[in-house]
């Protein structure tokens, strides 16, 4: 059955990654060092995908995917498998509410970028094979390319300016979006981090320091993602996840969307978006007015971060706090973020992250049947 337009696919979604079980995160450690070889890797990601998989039945979800098992974070075998990217230090850093920093990579352009092979066919034939749930396939975002690394994210001589980037970069895209539906995927979600770090005033200053204007930025993004997703095929839903940063824990900005609702909203050329609404810092609902008719929103109003479970009668409270700006029949619930977007994961157990997937679902059947 082809997924919906204008609404979510699913009243009940998840953003993607999940928890890796302590054998797969043990298998990264031992495959990096080179103690356990190819092999014997992937055998161990096989077995703990089609474990995850069986999770997301149990809580009763429609859509599944394979927890991004295979990738160490959300990003890196995107830029792994894209001929031209190597790896360098972010400029920015996550932080939590008492200070405390991490530092991240980020990926930097040395050569001209092409798609040499596959970079998430191979995700998606699995979870298809092994669920007759609908899977998807969630894929970092353009600017999640360029962001990081800010003003210099390529060399000169390879991308003097970032349209050239983002044009041989869109290419990408078009291709791997292209073979994924040729594979029967009808569901990609976009994982925008960069757009959603520019609506905290911080932020904002931080690009400034390094003399990058943040409205400009926002419209390059934007026509990123539009320049990705400008060959989708028509069977294909694309939603794009607003996220302002996911790591142990950690975050790397807050704010409203309010700086950049009217632009994106309108202008980003996809199905429906998933927000970010589990604490005070990502602002109130009033954004949504800017969301245009035709297009859904799944609202993130369950925490990855922490493993307290929310209160049902709280969350149906805060959807229709939300129907005050967009259409109840254009909304869906999910958690606001993935519980794992790197291997390390969230201070969460996989108790709580069932529990919170079942919360989900149990939310959405009890306002929409």
């Amino acid at each position: 059955m082809p997924l919906p337009t204008g609404r979510p696919p699913f009243r009940a979604d998840h953003v993607g990654s999940l928890l890796r079980p302590p054998a797969l995160r043990q298998a990264f450690k031992q495959h990096q060092n080179g103690s356990l070889d190819d092999a014997s890797f992937e055998k161990i990601q096989n077995d703990c995908i089609r474990d995850v998989i069986k999770l997301q039945e149990s809580a009763g979800l429609d859509v599944a995917t394979d927890g991004e098992f295979r990738r160490g974070t959300y990003w890196d075998r995107f830029a792994e498998r894209t001929e031209g990217f190597e790896i360098k230090t972010a400029v920015y850093a996550f932080h939590d509410d008492t200070g405390q920093e991490y530092e991240f990579a980020a990926p930097y352009a040395s050569r001209k970028l092409k798609r040499v092979k596959p970079l998430a066919v191979d995700e998606f034939e699995f979870v298809k094979a092994n669920t007759k749930l609908t899977p998807k396939i969630t894929l970092p975002s353009p600017s999640t390319m360029h962001f990081y690394r800010c003003s210099d994210f390529a060399g000169a001589a390879i991308y003097p300016d970032a349209k050239t980037f983002f044009k041989d970069l869109g290419k990408v895209y078009q291709e791997e979006i292209a073979d994924l539906a040729k594979a029967g995927c009808e569901y990609v979600q976009l994982d925008e981090v960069p757009i959603a770090m520019l609506c905290d005033p911080a932020m904002r200053d931080k690009v400034k320091s390094v003399g990058q204007d943040p409205d400009e930025l926002v419209d390059l993004y934007i026509d990123a993602i539009n320049e990705a997703v400008s060959a989708l095929p028509a069977n294909v839903r694309v939603g794009v996840h607003m996220c302002r940063g996911n790591l142990k824990g950690h975050y790397l900005a807050a704010g409203s969307y309010e700086n950049i609702a009217e632009r994106f909203f309108s202008r980003a050329k996809i199905n429906h978006f998933l927000l970010e609404f589990d604490t005070a810092r990502a602002g109130d609902f009033s954004p949504l007015r800017f969301i245009p008719k035709g297009v859904g929103v799944v609202l993130g109003l369950v925490t990855s971060k922490t493993p307290q479970l929310e209160n049902p009668d709280e969350l149906r409270r805060r959807m229709d706090e939300a129907t005050k700006y967009i259409d109840l029949g254009r909304l869906a619930i999910s958690p606001q973020c993935g519980f794992a977007s790197t291997a390390t994961g969230n201070p969460v157990t996989e108790a709580d992250e069932q529990a919170k997937l079942r919360l989900c679902v149990e939310v959405a059947r009890s306002i929409w049947g």
